[in-house]
């Protein structure tokens, strides 16, 4: 009976739903064939023994074995070679294997057609090294591990996935108990989840890690959890002579095609925890379908998960190795990949916003990338500036420190949309960092558009000493870069900010003059916010003719397409209507407001015009 297993690997720990999924891939079966898939460092090998010697009743024939080194520095065996010594444990005397790979292989299906038999082929880099090691008995099962996802075993030879993932806190604690002991992990429980954390929850580096506790008795978890989150020297600490996180990685990138690799270095350059094929594509140069196929290679080795689909993403040790690769990748990624978000934002801040001023002109040397992403509705584009937040703040410092000032300042107020959506979000310190950028670079009117924008979130945050700061200044200085659609806006916000702090007087003439300036320019959505913000003016001062007014004249030059806004002038329209006593059309006004915003998503708006109605509601 062959037994070729390696020894049964020590310290292993948890995995018990995975060990059940493979329990239940294998039994009722005809010749299962299944497939332990995961990242490097992840456990496979150890959990495909461990499982291979906890079953050994269920193959009363015998147990073969190959390491097929396909994530290695030494070649891959040949497959005649894994055949040879698969026949030689079954018996067949050296003389008598063939010397063809095709005539061992028939002859191993052969002499497996009757047996009760567990292969387990380790470490395979491709479908096509397994199949002709597959054996030939209904009662035989496959057990075969790899980097891979093998998709192509899948779908030929009906192949079952059982993926290993990170190891849960609990079992990572309990995998640096085999090393250290229990007491002095349980000492410190806290610093035994966060270095599980910091680990990815990898038993190799967990084991690494443990290593280093273990020559040091007089180390804390906690110091090592604090040595370990200075990301400068994680990797470096991960690695103990020839094994490690880094060592792994850099197996599983060598063996990926050319373009796959380059994709791979090319994500050490990007500012962001996730990105999409858009913003891959622009690393590397390419069209965002080859950038997907390249991504899903990526994610086939396990170096990337899709956990939204559409949106891919690296674990911390993943992207810190890719870090390291950076200087290899193109130098002008990042610049690509910052005029790709400059392109991109425009999309959305049309979808977001249609009709309003953009936020920018491109810069005259900006490249348009390959393609850019549609935007189907307001909705589609303001859960795109959610889902880039990290990456367009990262964008921002990578272009401040690139000296790329013309692009930071622009990329800080690309969200502006999002910013006014959820205001208390915390922009401050993104907006401070685009109005440096656009001083450094000597423009007016981004440092007014900047200026405007922080003034108003500084506002929203009770801070209004330093918003009027902003304010003052932001008209004057689109003055002098002679934008009157930017000196309009600015005055409104900061008319509004004074009125809010008690200048009424002087809160009134800005807002009117500020309507003036809007009206010279002929811009629609410009004007309409004048007009919105002057009706706001006229509500809390009970002027309620004039309020109606002002909405009656910007509801003639509001966008169709601009529902927010729409929604936001029927609000105001209905308390002016209420003020003077016309309560039918008020309630009108306040359910189309609901209805339109409810639509829109803007549910603020939608719970400001229903406490509305319920307080006219009240009072008819």
């Amino acid at each position: 009976m062959p037994e070729q297993l390696p020894r049964a690997p020590r310290g292993f720990t948890g995995r018990g739903a995975e060990l059940t999924a493979l329990d239940r891939a294998v039994a009722g079966v005809v010749a299962p064939l299944c497939l332990v898939t995961g990242p490097a460092g992840v456990g496979k090998s150890a959990f495909a023994v461990h499982w291979a010697y906890e079953r050994r009743a269920g193959f009363p024939d015998g147990r073969l074995f190959a390491d097929l080194r396909g994530f290695s520095d030494t070649p891959a065996p040949e497959t005649a070679a894994v055949l040879r010594e698969f026949l030689l444990a079954l018996g067949v005397p050296a003389l008598r294997i063939p010397e063809a790979s095709d005539a061992r292989g028939a002859l191993f299906r052969s002499l497996t057609a009757s047996r009760r038999l567990l292969v387990v082929l380790d470490n395979a880099r491709s479908s096509e090294q397994v199949r002709p090691l597959l054996p030939g008995g209904d009662l035989c099962a496959t057990v075969v591990t790899s980097r891979d996802r093998l998709s192509g075993l899948i779908a030929s030879d009906a192949a079952r996935p059982v993926p290993l993932g990170q190891l849960p806190p609990a079992d990572s604690a309990a995998l640096l108990a085999t090393v250290l002991g229990e007491a002095r992990v349980a000492a410190e429980p806290a610093a035994a989840e966060r270095l599980a954390g910091l680990c990815d929850g990898l038993p190799l580096a967990l084991r690494v890690t443990a290593a280093r506790l273990a020559e040091r008795p007089q180390w804390t978890l906690g110091s090592m959890a604090g040595e370990l989150a200075d990301e400068q020297i994680r990797l470096t600490l991960l690695d103990v002579e020839d094994v490690g996180v880094s060592a792994a990685l850099r197996l599983t990138v060598q063996q990926l095609p050319e373009s796959a690799a380059r994709m791979f270095r090319a994500l050490g350059l990007h500012t962001g925890s996730d990105l999409d094929r858009f913003a891959a594509g622009a690393l590397v140069g390419t069209s965002p379908a080859q950038a997907s196929a390249d991504l899903d290679r990526l994610a086939a080795a396990h170096l990337l998960a899709e956990a939204v689909p559409g949106r891919w993403s690296p674990h911390d040790l993943v992207r810190l190795y890719a870090r390291l690769l950076a200087p290899e990748a193109d130098p002008e990624g990042l610049p690509r990949l910052l005029d790709h978000y400059l392109y991109t934002g425009l999309a959305a801040d049309a979808a977001a916003e249609p009709g309003s001023q953009p936020c920018y002109s491109l810069p005259a040397d900006a490249r348009r990338p390959a393609a850019t992403r549609e935007f189907e509705d307001r909705t589609a584009a303001l859960d795109w500036y959610a889902a880039e937040r990290p990456a367009l703040e990262g964008a921002v410092a990578a272009a401040a420190a690139l000296g790329l000032h013309d692009r930071a300042w622009r990329l800080a107020l690309v969200q502006w949309p999002l910013m006014l959506m959820r205001i208390g979000d915390g922009w401050t310190p993104l907006l401070e960092a685009g109005l440096a950028s656009a001083e450094l670079e000597g423009n007016f009117d981004a440092q007014s558009r900047t200026r405007a924008l922080l003034g108003w979130v500084l506002h929203e945050e009770g801070r209004d000493a330093e918003a009027l700061v902003h304010l003052e200044k932001a008209p004057i200085l689109a003055a002098r870069a002679g934008d009157a659609v930017s000196e309009a806006i600015a005055y409104v916000n900061y008319a509004s900010v004074l009125d809010s702090t008690g200048e009424h007087e002087r809160a009134g003439l800005l807002m009117v003059h500020a309507v003036s300036l809007a009206d010279r320019t002929g811009h629609p959505s410009t004007q309409v916010l004048t007009l919105q913000h002057l009706a706001k003016y006229c509500l809390k001062a009970e002027q309620y003719d004039e309020a109606l007014a002002h909405t009656v004249r910007a509801g003639e030059l509001v966008s169709p397409d601009a529902v927010v806004v729409r929604a936001q002038l029927q609000i105001v329209r209905g308390e002016a209507l209420a003020g003077i006593g016309r309560l039918e059309e008020a309630a009108d006004q306040l359910k189309r407001a609901i209805v339109a915003a409810d639509a829109a998503g803007f549910t603020e708006g939608s719970a400001r015009a229903a406490e509305r109605l319920s307080r006219l509601s009240a009072d008819r």
